[in-house]
């Protein structure tokens, strides 16, 4: 089985947890998906767990979760995080991970689907994951909104944004451009309260819930529901996020 291991991690060692809180809006996701789960008893499996900001506490809700990651840094800092008993940590690449067993709940969220930088690919990562559902189990997919992040750029083809964060002084700076294929390259800037500062940079695809209504049916699921954020907002184009489930027929 062959990871491809985009990088993304050693860009954010070390601030990847500054920037993406493990905090009350990581709870909120868990609870949304915790109510997804069409029987815990069935196993949960996410694809693209990172550093466990959303895996621990629904592993808290729904019992132990297994967390597959392409990188092997963000693995390691899960495990100091909680050991395995909550989150059992698998090396492994959203397109092509294979396991023993089937799952009652899956889901991809923060967008890690958008890593995945072709629609072949984000198609096979969603195939692989309709594979690994039990039947009637359920598919949650959270992604970056195409037309609600492209309405940041208001007609431009870069923009800059700036994001204050609750602890004073830091921030995340965002230096953004549309490229072609609905790629999307964020130069991140992240300032400390003691004036120090990271960089990073990502690129995503962006998408739609009609795109992963696609990439659903034609691994062979069913939706069932889509919104634009946990809290069950209905779905909107200007939102720059969505979330949408897809079941396994019975």
């Amino acid at each position: 089985m062959t990871v491809q291991d985009t990088g993304y991690a050693e860009q954010f060692e070390g601030w990847y947890d500054r920037v993406f809180r493990k905090d009350e809006s990581a709870e909120v996701l868990a609870e949304f998906l915790a109510d997804q789960h069409p029987d815990p008893a069935s196993g949960t499996l996410e694809l693209g767990v990172g550093t466990g900001r959303i895996a621990v506490p629904l592993a808290r809700r729904v019992g132990q979760v297994v967390g597959v990651d392409s990188s092997s840094l963000m693995l390691d800092a899960l495990r100091e995080e909680c050991g395995e008993d909550l989150v059992v940590p698998r090396y492994g690449d959203m397109r092509t991970y294979t396991d023993d067993r089937r799952f009652g709940l899956i889901y991809i969220v923060c967008s890690a689907l958008s890593l995945v930088l072709s629609r072949e690919e984000q198609q096979q990562a969603v195939q692989r994951a309709a594979d690994l559902l039990i039947p009637g189990g359920r598919l949650v997919l959270e992604a970056h909104n195409r037309p609600g992040c492209v309405g940041l750029h208001e007609g431009k083809t870069r923009t800059t944004l700036f994001f204050p964060y609750p602890e004073r002084n830091t921030g995340l700076q965002t230096h953004a451009t549309l490229l072609p294929d609905d790629l999307w390259h964020c130069s991140q800037i992240w300032f400390e309260a003691d004036g120090t500062h990271r960089i990073g940079t990502e690129v995503l695809r962006l998408i739609t819930p009609e795109d992963t209504d696609a990439y659903a049916h034609f691994a062979g699921l069913e939706p069932d529901g889509s919104w634009s954020d946990p809290l069950r907002s209905p779905y909107a184009e200007q939102s720059l996020m969505f979330i949408a489930t897809y079941r396994k027929p019975s």
